[in-house]
């Protein structure tokens, strides 16, 4: 079986910033500090808040939800059979080695 790169969509770009701006404990997370958490790099959540960038992997959109403190489903959907993974950018396609 084939491992999916982009396991989740996100549900909303505007949603991810105003869970940023106020997470479960009540703070604000910056971009780096949620980076971080997620094990990517700041430019990824970036291009998620702008939406430049609709998908991330298993790893990272669990990881994201639970350092705003809620829950996987409100903020991504997963992709397979009923939704449709969104095509990466051309500048973030990966180059054949």
């Amino acid at each position: 079986m084939r491992h999916q790169q982009n396991a989740y969509v996100l549900v909303s770009p505007d949603l991810l910033c105003q869970l940023m701006e106020r997470t479960g404990d009540g703070r604000p997370v910056s971009v780096r500090e949620l980076a971080h958490a997620a094990g990517c790099h700041p430019s990824k959540i970036g291009h998620l808040r702008t939406g430049e960038r609709r998908s991330a992997d298993e790893n990272e959109a669990p990881a994201i939800a639970r350092r705003l403190g809620v829950d996987l489903l409100v903020l991504w959907k997963p992709t397979g059979r009923t939704v449709e993974a969104p095509p990466e950018p051309l500048h973030m396609a990966a180059v054949p080695a």
